[in-house]
């Protein structure tokens, strides 16, 4: 859909599609799937060498001065190397984010630049083993000690984890405090006693270096506090929109090339003496395909522009929630779909739509459950309906009989 995009938008697109092309291995792919790889440093490295890792932030930092329109369509080009690159792409915009948004002078210098350069690894540690979705609930503590905290706690499924060298972590701060006024944002520095226990076994998006980290003890600077203390819900609710945006975006690359997979075989696959795209059962999987990917595509450029023209940020928390969601549901049945469109040879490792399958399964999981997504869509919808009444007409006030005593609410 190149009409959504200015001549620079589309320009580093391009730059975006022809490094997927032609700067990713299939080495590095298969062997990430396989487990032979657990962290792929060079992909990174490989990217800021192209100038490619976080185009929404300032020249200065090391980004190109991009917007979220940009950063969505450069997602989209790399979400079709499946979600582990995709993911790994995203860290340094999502932690970028906080850093920029909240950071002092000397925590972007130290931390948002190298990071673009791909000269530091980063990772966002929020999920623990008591809590994914009730982000409130965190048990990771920080207390103060001399000139900065000891951090203590556990945070697992984090992408990146294997390989970071600094983790954007929360911890409870002000144990006395309601949930959402206790929890302070941190940048730890890997090292004495922060431990990467375990690198999880995943169904898909294998290779990330997802694992379990613990952090014992740490002594984390004062200069290390993200933002003010016991702060951390504003940086919260900011992290929603690079969270799933970036979830969104990469889903639709992944379905993408799922369909273009299967759509090629459906020209060449013979049955019966035809063409297989000739049957309706195929070509219909096609079309209907091919229309929730549009829908879904234009749900998450709508948000994309949304955020960058500074909408309202309950609209923006909805769009960004409502894009997250339907990407990855319309993802999940595209690929679906296309293996089905494929039949039983698509069940097997001579195409890559089971590896796409099983990628696309967390995606509804991850940066919040599409139920999650759910309950934020609906609540925003109806604060935006509550603030809007007597500005538009009533059309309840159109049926045929106006019987006021026979609309019984209680």
């Amino acid at each position: 859909m190149d009409f959504l995009l200015d001549t620079e938008q589309k320009q580093v697109r391009d730059e975006a599609r022809r490094f997927v092309r032609d700067q990713v291995p299939r080495q590095l792919v298969v062997d990430m799937d396989a487990g032979r790889v657990t962290y792929p440093r060079e992909f990174l490295e490989s990217l800021a060498r192209h100038h490619l890792l976080g185009v929404r932030f300032p020249i200065e930092r090391g980004g190109r001065e991009g917007d979220w329109v940009t950063e969505t369509a450069v997602i989209e080009e790399v979400g079709v190397l499946g979600t582990a690159l995709a993911c790994l792409y995203s860290l340094p915009s999502i932690v970028g984010e906080a850093v920029y948004a909240f950071g002092t002078p000397e925590q972007k210098e130290r931390y948002l630049a190298p990071t673009l350069r791909a000269e530091l690894t980063c990772a966002e540690a929020l999920t623990e083993p008591r809590g994914g979705s009730d982000f409130f609930g965190t048990t990771a503590e920080a207390r103060r000690d001399g000139s900065g905290y000891l951090l203590r706690g556990q945070k697992r499924f984090i992408v990146g984890a294997e390989g970071a060298d600094y983790f954007m972590a929360y911890a409870r701060t002000d144990p006395s405090a309601p949930p959402h006024r206790g929890i302070s944002a941190f940048l730890v520095d890997r090292g004495p006693g922060v431990e990467v226990e375990r690198v999880y076994g995943l169904m898909g998006t294998r290779g990330g270096g997802t694992g379990r980290v613990v952090f014992r003890d740490v002594r984390v600077p004062r200069e290390n506090l993200l933002g003010p203390e016991n702060g951390a819900a504003d940086i919260f609710y900011r992290m929603m929109i690079p969270e799933r945006l970036t979830s969104a975006a990469g889903a639709l690359g992944m379905a993408r090339a799922a369909l273009e997979v299967a759509a090629r075989y459906s020209t060449r696959r013979k049955a019966f003496g035809r063409a297989i795209r000739e049957f309706q059962g195929v070509s219909f999987k096609v079309a209907d395909s091919l229309t929730r990917l549009d829908a879904a595509r234009a749900l998450v450029y709508a948000a994309a522009r949304a955020a960058d023209a500074g909408a309202d940020p309950a609209l923006v928390r909805r769009l960004v929630s409502e894009a997250k969601k339907e990407a990855t549901q319309s993802a999940w049945q595209v690929i679906n779909d296309s293996m089905q469109v494929l039949g039983g040879i698509g069940y097997t490792t001579v195409y890559p739509v089971e590896r796409l399958l099983r990628d696309a399964r967390l995606i509804m999981i991850w940066t919040g459950t599409n139920e999650i997504m759910n309950l934020i869509i609906q609540h925003e919808y109806y604060r935006e309906l509550a603030a809007a009444a007597g500005q538009a007409r009533d059309v309840e006030q159109d049926a045929v009989e106006r019987a006021e005593e026979e609309k019984v609410y209680e």
